[in-house]
This record gives C-alpha cells, structure tokens and sequence, in this order.
C-alpha cells in the first residue's frame, strides 16, 4: 500500500523534471509553500498533481478520491479514508475506480515513500526512494465531486499499487504490495487518451528493484508530540536487529 510520501522538491524543480514551461499558476500555498518531507495519506493533503486534463499544468488535488456519483459530505468522509489507494488488479472493476482508471489518470510527483517491516512482531519503518533520489510519478487516478450544499468543486486522486517487487516484499512483508511507479518513459503514455485496458494493465507493473534504495529510519515517523515534516525523519537509523536489505 501507500499512504505516506514525501515531495522535497521546489516547484520550479518540478517544473524543470516535468516540462511545464510556464505551468507554474497554481496556488503555492496549498502546494509546495515548503518542501514535503512527510505526507498523510490519512490527513487528506492536497498535493501536486498532473492529470490528463491539463497534462502541462500543475494543479493542486485533495489525496483520497470521493467518486463523482457520491451524494452526501458525510458519504464523501467516510469514502475518502478508503481510497487512498486503488489496486490495480481491480481498480478496472471496482465501482470507486473504474470511470477514473479509464477517464481521468494523473502523475502524482514524489521523491520517497515510507513502509514498515514486520520482524519478530514489531515494525520497522523504511524510507525507498529512487537511486539518486530523483522525482518520480506515481500512476494515480483523479475525480472531480461537487459538494450538494456548497456547490464547491473538489478535485481528490487516488495511488494505484500493485504486487511487490523484491526490495518491497521484504520490506513491506505482511501484504506484499508497493506503489505503481511508472519509469519517465512511460509517464506520458499513462496520460494519453485511448488507452485500452490491456495497455493500462501492462502499465500497472512493479518497478525495478535494481532502480531503487531504501534504508531504516527512526520511530520519528511515528511520533504523536513532535513535527514529522523535517529532514530527519528521512535519516537512517540502524536497527541492530535486522539483516541487511
């Protein structure tokens, strides 16, 4: 699954890796205001995102998707908690995903993510990112919903994932699963029009674990009193304990 990221990026950096040009006219202190180092999947954060729509453009969306056909704000709550993630073996099915996964699909931009590994009954929480830290994109699904008292327009994605590759089955080694990350080369293809579901299924694949590192980190992460949001929670931390990943 994936429901903590980070983006530590500037905006012009994005701007810069994603070829945007002038694509930079979206509310900056709803966005990158200062550098992500720890997301919520949990706190419904808005976040950075190109969608099929507006492919050139970053646009700010609320994390957790609220389909288009939901009714109330109370129903909108209590979906929003459970679509954090899509799996992409079903999201084609599924009734929460699958006019999304067909219509509407975005990049989401991160440079790192965060699992737990279980190990003689305790967990010990990971950082992955890339060989290099580069940005990359997650394959996410977007929905427009309009809230019936308000008339307010809300623009909410959803992360695809998928079975996991080595690195993250022995990391994330309860459900096996990880984030769909799609190599560069295939991040535009993701946001064409026409794509049929065989080509979306093939899209959906784990990623390389050659292409990716992940080290411990300190039960910072989890901490209840103190800020989250620093450099230091993306530090390593051995854990005597556990053998090498």
């Amino acid at each position: 699954m994936c429901f903590f990221y980070a983006l530590s990026k500037t905006a012009q950096s994005l701007a810069n890796r994603y070829q945007l040009g002038d694509g930079l006219d979206w509310p900056m202190e709803a966005g990158l205001s200062a550098p992500k180092y720890y997301v919520s999947g949990f706190d419904f954060p808005k976040m950075p995102v190109l969608t099929n729509a507006e492919p050139a453009r970053l646009q700010v969306l609320a994390w957790g998707l609220i389909p288009s056909w939901v009714k109330t704000p109370a129903q909108a709550a209590e979906i929003r908690s459970k679509t954090l993630n899509a799996r992409a073996e079903t999201a084609l099915e599924k009734p929460a995903f699958r006019q999304e996964i067909r219509q509407r699909r975005c990049l989401v931009p991160a440079d790192g993510f965060y699992e737990w590994r279980t190990f003689n009954g305790k967990k010990y929480p990971y950082y992955i990112s890339l060989k290099g830290r580069a940005v990359f994109s997650f394959a996410g699904i977007w929905a427009e919903w309009v809230d019936p008292a308000t008339g307010e327009i809300l623009k909410t994605y959803s992360i695809l994932t998928t079975e996991a590759n080595p690195l993250m089955a022995k990391i994330h080694n309860t459900k096996k699963r990880m984030p769909v990350i799609l190599p560069r080369d295939e991040e535009r293809t993701w946001l064409q029009d026409g794509v049929s579901a065989a080509e979306l299924q093939a899209l959906m694949k784990p990623f390389p674990a050659e292409l990716m590192e992940a080290h411990t980190i300190s039960r910072l992460i989890t901490s209840r009193t103190e800020n989250r949001n620093q450099p230091q929670v993306q530090e390593a931390c051995v854990y005597p304990e556990l053998d090498d990943i």
